[in-house]
């Protein structure tokens, strides 16, 4: 089982947006929409191979993304978006076995 946390369980209605389509989440490079969502990554401590990141709600209400360094382009690309269309309750096709989200 491949784990992705999503934490930040008590935010109100999570972190919805008008602007935030599926299809602009998929198709806008993960630079632009990191920094339009005002969303930073950072490197995770946690190394282990079934982990894939987090969203992390810090006190002051932003929230960034802890992923794991050394991870391919794709796979950092594709679990970032993922991530932040749990997080802004985008609909979105969940990912395929072994990866689970699990909220903290």
């Amino acid at each position: 089982m491949h784990t992705l946390l999503r934490e930040a369980a008590d935010a109100p209605a999570r972190y919805a947006t008008p602007a935030l389509s599926p299809s602009h989440l998929l198709d806008v490079p993960l630079p632009q929409l990191l920094a339009e969502l005002d969303v930073e990554i950072v490197a995770s401590s946690i190394t282990d191979a079934g982990f894939f990141g987090a969203v992390v709600q810090r006190k002051s209400g932003e929230l960034y993304l802890s992923m794991p360094p050394g991870r391919s382009e794709l796979e950092h690309d594709t679990i970032a978006r993922y991530l932040i269309a749990q997080a802004f309750e985008v609909a979105l096709p969940q990912l395929a076995e072994p990866f689970v989200t699990t909220e903290i």
